[in-house]
């Protein structure tokens, strides 16, 4: 979708975009079809991806220098017999992460007590 815009020099040159050419040729194409996927249907349940999508780009002296996008699939919307529900992609590594994270540093923690103990009881040489 977005091979297809046009590149321009990033000199300020006349083959540089403007903002408001880039914001006209984006505004074109962004809309529900960048969040919304195609509908699959199989066995009489249709399946619609559901995604966040951001856009953003920058320049100087009118021209473009830079942009990008950052899409990030968020769950689907399930249609069966007429009922429609939505089901989110849930991220299982956030949901398991923390309490690893809390593991290794109580463990890391008892360690550290532990040899400060050790060294504290074992006699001074001098």
């Amino acid at each position: 979708m977005w091979d297809s815009l046009p590149v321009g020099a990033a000199d300020g040159s006349s083959a540089a975009l403007t903002r408001e050419q880039m914001a006209e040729l984006i505004g074109g194409r962004a809309g529900a079809a960048m969040v919304f996927g195609e509908p699959v249907t199989a066995d009489g349940l249709t399946i619609v991806p559901v995604a966040r999508a951001g856009i953003g780009f920058g320049g100087a002296d009118g021209g473009i220098i830079g942009g990008g996008t950052d899409i990030r699939p968020l769950g689907y919307i399930e249609i069966r017999d007429g009922v429609a529900r939505y089901r989110p992609i849930r991220d299982i590594w956030g949901r398991v992460g923390a309490p690893l994270t809390a593991l290794a540093a109580g463990a890391a923690a008892s360690l550290a007590v532990r040899s400060l103990l050790d060294l504290r009881r074992r006699p001074r040489r001098f």
